[in-house]
């Protein structure tokens, strides 16, 4: 139930996806309006460090290898300077040298902390990369001949980004073969059963292209094999399997090939901002896919599905400590919410209010703001996470559970409502030998709103994943529902030397 004003409109959803290059192309023409730019601050290495051959051949190799941290492969090339590194006469190979300390250095802080500087952020991208300033460092390992393990340290150290470049690799290696042609659509829709349909063997070899284990037959026979295969794609979708090819998942499989590859690339780039080592034990939201999972140890112990926020009411990214949970909790009606959905229906019937528990309180000033008392009616259910965050957003319970059947689960303002609240509240408190489970159930069951705070605070963190590898090797998409993917991809361009 986020509080604030929205900064920074998102650019049209109907728009197709661009790649990294045709976005640079659109860049010039028209220039894409963008904030401005912070310029890049490395500190300058002293003339004094001259580098061996060996170093030189590590350096440009690390730059040639660029591309498959997702960068375009002009961003950091060596190429021109190579020349100049061979150059007989010492002042040209030291001039070399100098631009290619510059590229690493480039290089260096865009796999280590991102592309974009830091006033190029949406306002919802709560979640930002700590500065780095790679100078020092490269400094450093060049005097202390560890040039290899540095600049191995300066990619996000986490499974999740080292297999999403596998998957690029992939995806790249179909967009060079030509990607795949869009299905057509057409009734009645194909299911298990359907024969002699142009658009069964259509569907079969573009179930292929991603799944190497379908065995393409051209058999006009919609038969169990090619039913297990779609429900197969529409579970990396994150679709209902029903092995039936319906409208939604007839528009996940004519994503074109490109705008796939740009979901990684905004995927990876998000990994970026992250910190260099994650808290052991934590909380993570994946908002695009709305789902909770806590942590332990790093590893997940407790999954439970989640509704977020709906476009226009975007769940923001960020990270933060939740310090406290709250039983029993009321709900302090944002303004915002109030104005536009509450006080309309008050108007329309003058006992909404009383017949949904809300009450008007006075404030000083002579205004007033709504409160929804703590109950079976509350929007905030039975219990309330509490942690630190200018949005105003938290996670919490809600009377409202039929939504998390639904595939679809993006509709609050903001907030995050989970599954099953109550054992993840228990999980967190038995560290608090005053607050054992039968206590927790005993408060709640008495409707005294309590504040409890943790004995041990932990780590939360909203993330907005749209692309990741599953532990088969395959490559899972979701839908960009907030269209940052796009926005990142064209600020990423705009951002890029050169461009206007």
């Amino acid at each position: 139930m986020k509080t604030w004003t929205k900064r920074g409109a998102l650019l049209g959803g109907a728009l197709s996806f661009l790649s990294i290059a045709a976005a640079r192309a659109q860049v010039q023409n028209p220039p894409l309006v963008r904030a401005p730019q912070q310029p890049q601050v490395f500190t300058p290495p002293p003339t004094s460090v001259v580098l061996r051959p060996d170093q030189v051949e590590l350096l440009t190799r690390t730059l040639a290898q660029a591309p498959t941290h997702g960068f375009e492969p002009g961003d950091f090339s060596a190429d021109a300077i190579l020349p100049m590194l061979g150059a007989r006469d010492t002042a040209t190979r030291q001039a070399g040298q100098a631009q290619l300390i510059l590229n690493i250095l480039r290089y260096a802080k865009a796999v280590r902390s991102g592309r974009l500087a830091s006033d190029a952020f949406l306002g919802d991208w709560g979640l930002r990369p700590a500065a780095y300033d790679p100078g020092p460092d490269f400094v450093q390992a060049a005097g202390q001949d560890r040039l290899g393990p540095w600049l191995d340290s300066l990619p996000p150290p986490y499974t999740g980004y080292q297999t999403l470049r596998k998957g690029l690799a992939t995806y790249r290696d179909i967009a060079a073969r030509g990607g795949w042609k869009p299905l057509a659509a057409g009734t009645p829709p194909l299911k298990l059963g359907a024969k002699n349909d142009p658009r069964i063997a259509a569907l079969e070899a573009r179930l292929a292209v991603e799944d190497p284990t379908i065995a393409v037959d051209g058999a006009p026979v919609f038969d169990e094999a090619l039913q297990q295969a779609l429900m197969r794609a529409q579970k990396r979708f994150g679709l209902n399997p029903d092995g039936g090819l319906g409208p939604q998942t007839l528009t996940a499989l004519n994503v074109p090939v490109e705008r796939r590859i740009d979901q990684i690339l905004a995927n990876m780039e998000r990994w970026r901002w992250l910190p260099q080592q994650l808290p052991a034990d934590r909380i993570q939201v994946n908002i695009a896919a709305a789902v909770m999972s806590v942590f332990h140890d790093d590893a997940p112990n407790l999954t439970m599905r989640a509704v977020t926020g709906r476009p226009g009411d975007e769940t923001p990214m960020l990270s933060s400590t939740i310090h406290s949970i709250v039983l029993n909790p009321p709900w302090n009606v944002p303004s915002s919410i109030a104005a536009k959905e509450l006080w309309p229906k008050q108007r329309a019937n003058p006992r909404y209010f009383a017949n949904n528990d809300f009450i008007v309180i006075q404030t000083e000033g002579g205004g007033s703001r709504l409160q929804q008392k703590a109950g079976p009616k509350a929007a905030l259910g039975l219990v309330k996470f509490d942690f630190n965050n200018p949005y105003g957003v938290y996670l919490h319970d809600t009377p409202s559970r039929s939504k998390f059947a639904s595939f679809s689960r993006l509709a609050s303002h903001g907030c995050v409502r989970l599954e099953k609240p109550i054992p993840l509240a228990k999980q967190l408190l038995a560290a608090d030998p005053a607050w054992s489970p039968e206590v927790v159930d005993e408060t709640i069951a008495a409707g005294k709103t309590v504040r409890a705070p943790l004995a041990q605070p932990i780590a939360v963190f909203l993330l907005y994943w749209t692309a990741y590898v599953t532990p088969d090797g395959q490559v899972n998409f979701r839908d960009d529902p907030y269209g940052w993917d796009r926005e990142l991809v064209l600020r990423i361009a705009a951002s890029a030397p050169g461009a206007a």
